[in-house]
């Protein structure tokens, strides 16, 4: 497994590996960091990561196009959107998520899986584009990461 993290771009694409964009909530780093989670659960496996979540975030950062920082981080995370393979998006149930609700509308008919908890404030709405889009959608946090691993290891075993 290679991770790759913002501001470091990805030079050239390996296509040998599957890549994954870790979307989902962050809330400026104030959220349980489920990216860590799900990268040791693929640290075994052929797959190239994307995680936007800086170690380094500035909270100084104005978000605003005007901050070269904020705008290096978003067009950082939508070029890698859009390069990866599959994208994860996971919404904790806490959260409001509003990025990662554009991002799912933005990119509902790539290849993606989502886990949203059922007392997520939006669960309707996901349910429905994942529904309308065929996204696999999972509530319970376990068998979402069970089925994210197991369909990697399907996807290791076709190549």
């Amino acid at each position: 497994m290679k991770v790759f993290y913002p501001p470091y771009a990805v030079k050239s694409v390996d296509k040998t590996a599957f890549s994954i964009f870790l979307a989902g909530t962050i809330d400026l780093g104030n959220s349980e960091n489920w990216q860590e989670k799900v990268c040791k659960l693929l640290n075994n496996h052929n797959v190239t990561v994307y995680n936007p979540r800086r170690h380094d975030w500035d909270n100084s950062i104005v978000q605003s196009i005007k901050d070269q920082r904020f705008a290096e981080q978003v067009n950082w995370e939508l070029d890698h959107l859009e390069l990866s393979d599959l994208i994860v998006m996971y919404l904790a149930p806490n959260s409001k998520s509003p990025i990662s609700l554009m991002e799912l509308g933005m990119f509902a008919k790539k290849k993606m899986v989502v886990f949203c908890a059922e007392n997520f404030y939006r669960r309707g709405n996901v349910e429905v584009v994942c529904q309308r889009y065929n996204i696999p959608l999972y509530d319970n946090e376990e068998i979402f990461l069970k089925k994210l691993v197991a369909s990697l290891s399907f996807y290791e075993k076709e190549n």
